[in-house]
This record gives C-alpha cells, structure tokens and sequence, in this order.
C-alpha cells in the first residue's frame, strides 16, 4: 500500500533530511549559543539519528519522554493502540495506522529540538518553506495582481460574476494544495507557473465539486446576517509557501465581497509534516509580501498586515491540529476547540492529511456517503479542498473511483485529482 511506501521510504528520507539541516546549521548554532549550541545540535542529531533507526527496524513505537504539555495525550493514545481488540499488543512502526506513526514521527522531531535548548526553537523545515515561496514567485506575482485588477470593480459585480470569481479562487486554492513538501519528500513543489490559466482544463480532475453549495451557504449567511451576527469563516491550513498565498487570497475575496465578516485561520503550533504553515510561516508570508517590490504582491501584503490590525483576521493554532486522532473525537479531546469552530458559518479544511483526519484514514468503499465517514464530527458546515495524496477517498458516484482507477491506477496518490467536497452538517 502507499501507507507501507511512505513508511519505508519517504519517512527516513525526510529524517536524513532533518539531520542533514542540522549538520549545516552547525556553524550558525556556534555564532549565535557557543559551546552549548554545538553541544545540542549533537544532541538532537543522535535523538534523530536514533528514532530513524527504530523506524527502519520496526521498532515499538516508545511512550513521549518529553515535559512538553501535550505528552500525556500522546502516552494516552499510544495505551489506546496498545489495547486494541484487534491489534498485535505492542504498536510497532510497520504493524500500526499509518496516521498514528506518521503524526507520532513529527512530534519525536520536534521534541528532537524541544529538549535540546538553546536550538530549542529552531524549525528544520523553515528552509524549505521559504525556498518553496520564492520559487512559487511568479505564480505568487500572477495571483497578486489578478486579485488587485478584480478588487477595482468588485463592486460592480453582480451575483452571477461574483459566483464565477469565487469558484476560480477555490479552485486556485484547491491547486494550491499540490505545493506539498511532505508529499515530496521535501524535493521541489513550488508552483511555477500562474494557476489561474490552467482552471478549465483542470475541472475533469474534480472528482467531487459542490462549489455551488459553497456558493449558496455563503449567500443565504450573508443575507440572513443581523447586526449582532458576523458571517464567519474559518478556514484550516494545510502548506505554507505557494498554498498558504492563495488561501490569503481566498479569505480577502470573501472580505472585499462581503460574503465574509471575518476569517479565523487555523495552523499548526509546531512544525508538522515538512510544510504545514505555523504562526511564524504566517507572518513571515505576510511581511514578505509587503515588503516585495512589485506593486501588487507588496498591496496584498500591506492590505492583509491591515486585516490582522483590524482584527476581521485572526490566526489561531491548538495543539490539537498536531495530536494524533481524527477529528471525531476533537469533541472530546479538545472541546474548547470544538466550541470555537461551532461559532462558524464555514470550515474550509485545506489538504491530505485534513482529509485524512477527517475520514479516519480508513480504506472505505469509494461511494460511501462523505456525511458517514465524518463520523458524527459536525461543529459546522464544513468543506475540503483537496488534492489526493493517500488512498482514502469518499463520497464519489457508484462506479466513479472504479472508472478512474482502471485509466489511472495512481489516481488516488499522484496529487493530479481533487475534490471540494461539502457537508452541511446535522
């Protein structure tokens, strides 16, 4: 399965990847801590080199030895592999869900660097998100001044073209979702050229598109608003770079359309899964915008540090997005988080490994209704856009994945198909 590829493969190539980055940081830990930042860098080194060991040999999978606040959670789902019905007794790194041991080799990285101070804050992946946004530059440069030619007259539009400019940025930010590093391996996915030429001939590769529903929640929210009531929508990330421009540009086009009053955006509080966008990625994306010397990239980034002042933005993380468990069980294991979501009018999950967190990871029948498979999670009408990178997949017409897969067998893992997928919720 894919499961077994990423496990033996992508896995211990993106771990030699994070030792090689500490080994060139080296002389940068020496400039900045002395002695001691020398001395933690090993340390961290032989952390990793070690947990690339257990992976490769299949080792059990160890209790979080670390202090960090969200340990216990982790120690309590791995008693929760451990006892099972029908596991093998020890989870191991090959003999347990993908999901589990792929999260769990993230958070061993980050306590890598989490025990080991003063590198203690130190992100490995930083690099590579910064080198996947410079070299997505002129896509960046393509969307930017796009979105600046349509702020003109936006408010000219009627309702059939204001449709039409929010299912192209959907679909810019559905792409978007290409430019991911953990996918692969951390090799080059920057996006070269502008997204918006290539949409007509990429919406046969929407196995699922209910825009129009995106289309009409958003509509009825905005007329059906009162004074006290915000329509908000809250939106959950997945890459920064390329990805993370055109979910801003997305969240600014609900503003600047009024069919939003506010948008949260919801990231990651460690870094996760080589590319998924934290609070610093966040900002950082932002000031680089503004301060580039084309006019329209430096607007947008000016006019969004504006929208965080003003507070209709906000940028929040919970360690939930970085724990283990699907989303059924947030209610639970995160109700503050749970609350928070059921204030929105819209949830826009971006990505794989949301998707996968959202289904369960299971291998389901590809016709298995989507409102099933989210297994009673429903704090609000939510949606996924999403590129497939894992063979999970639901909601498609009887016979569909079946079609697909006999002209494509790597249909569900090659990144080329994708849905915008909608629940309404209860």
């Amino acid at each position: 399965s894919f499961a077994y590829f990423t496990i033996k493969d992508r896995l211990p190539q993106i771990l030699t990847r994070v030792i090689d980055t500490l080994h060139r940081h080296k002389n940068e830990f020496f400039e900045e801590h002395g002695e001691k930042g020398v001395e933690a860098e090993k340390r961290a080194i032989s952390f990793l080199s070690k947990l690339r060991n257990e992976l490769q040999t299949d080792k059990p999978v160890t209790p979080l030895e670390d202090e960090l606040p969200d340990a216990a959670l982790w120690n309590q789902y791995l008693d929760y592999q451990r006892n099972l019905p029908n596991g093998s007794g020890e989870p191991s790194w090959f003999q347990s869900p993908w999901l589990y041991v792929e999260c769990y080799m993230y958070r061993r990285i980050h306590a890598a660097l989490a025990q080991n101070p003063p590198i203690d804050n130190f992100d490995v992946f930083k690099e590579g998100k910064a080198q996947n946004f410079f070299e997505s530059q002129e896509a960046v440069i393509a969307l930017c001044t796009y979105f600046q030619e349509l702020l003109k007259n936006i408010k000219d539009l009627d309702e059939k073209q204001l449709q039409e400019e929010l299912f192209k940025l959907l679909q810019v930010s559905l792409w978007g979702n290409k430019c991911d590093l953990s996918f692969s391996a951390g090799q080059d996915s920057s996006q070269k050229s502008s997204p918006l030429q290539s949409l007509d001939n990429m919406v046969p590769y929407i196995l699922v598109n209910d825009m129009e529903k995106v289309w009409s929640l958003l509509v009825n929210a905005k007329k059906n608003r009162t004074e006290r009531s915000n329509v908000r929508v809250d939106i959950i990330l997945d890459n920064a770079g390329f990805e993370l421009v055109s979910d801003l540009v997305l969240a600014d086009f609900l503003l600047s359309s009024k069919l939003a009053d506010e948008v949260y955006f919801h990231g990651k509080s460690i870094p996760w899964y080589v590319s998924d966008t934290t609070k610093r990625d966040f900002n950082w994306t932002i000031k680089q915008l503004g301060s580039a010397n084309h006019m329209w990239m430096s607007r947008c980034g000016i006019n969004w540090e504006g929208n965080l002042k003003k507070g209709v933005w906000c940028f929040c993380d919970h360690m939930f997005w970085t724990l283990p468990h699907d989303f059924s069980s947030m209610s639970e294991v995160a109700p503050d988080l749970y609350a928070e979501l059921q204030k929105s009018n819209l949830l826009l999950f971006k990505g794989d490994l949301n998707y996968r967190k959202l289904t369960g990871d299971r291998k389901w029948e590809y016709s298995v209704p989507f409102h099933q498979a989210l297994n009673k999670f429903h704090p609000a009408p939510l949606c996924s856009l999403r590129t497939l990178k894992s063979d999970t997949q639901v909601g498609l017409k009887p016979g569909q994945g079946e079609q697909v897969q006999a002209s494509e067998p790597e249909w569900m893992i090659n990144g080329k198909y994708g849905v915008v997928q909608f629940d309404a919720g209860l």
